[in-house]
């Protein structure tokens, strides 16, 4: 497994070794060292999650806020996502700024989203299918969003594309006036 730093350093691209033969293909999705060794302190995942989306859905930009802030592993097992990490850490020198990553079935590589950053994906293929690994449980009481047009932020989202939003995300307020970490 390689293990790219981003434009925001905190946030990696993992991309694994994939081992085809004439009856298919083997990877290694996970490997603990390996992630360890990359965020250079030591992570613990809790909880698993998989959802499905049909083309044109934007989940997001979702966040928890302590006592159960999360971090995520993020995967695309089916179709294709355009999947974005907004910092929303005010303290920190690149508060506002995103990364932006095209995640496939076909690419297999993974988005590792810290603590302190807001998350979201818009599904660029029928049925894309995500899991994610959080570092904690969901908890409503702590869930927070930002809009996703949000001027202030930019996102370069794919062009073309009227995206399909829950009523949660379609009210988000902007990051001028959300709540969001120190």
């Amino acid at each position: 497994m390689i293990a790219e730093r981003l434009s925001i350093p905190e946030v990696l691209l993992l991309t694994p070794k994939v081992f085809p033969d004439d009856r298919g293909w083997f990877s290694e999705t996970y490997n603990e060292r390996v992630v360890n060794e990359a965020l250079g302190s030591p992570v613990r995942f809790v909880q698993d999650n998989h959802s499905r989306s049909a083309k044109g859905v934007l989940r997001g930009l979702h966040y928890q806020l302590p006592p159960h802030a999360q971090g995520k592993l993020v995967r695309v097992v089916r179709g294709a996502v355009f999947d974005v990490a907004v910092d929303v850490r005010r303290a920190s020198p690149t508060y506002g700024r995103s990364v932006t990553v095209e995640l496939t079935e076909e690419n297999r590589q993974q988005l590792w989203i810290p603590v302190g950053f807001a998350h979201g994906f818009l599904a660029l293929s029928e049925g894309a299918e995500v899991l994610y690994k959080t570092t904690d449980v969901w908890a409503p009481e702590c869930e927070r969003s930002i809009r996703w047009d949000d001027p202030a932020l930019n996102l370069p989202w794919p062009a073309g594309v009227t995206p399909r939003l829950a009523p949660k995300d379609a009210g988000a307020p902007r990051l001028e006036c959300a709540e969001v970490f120190p």
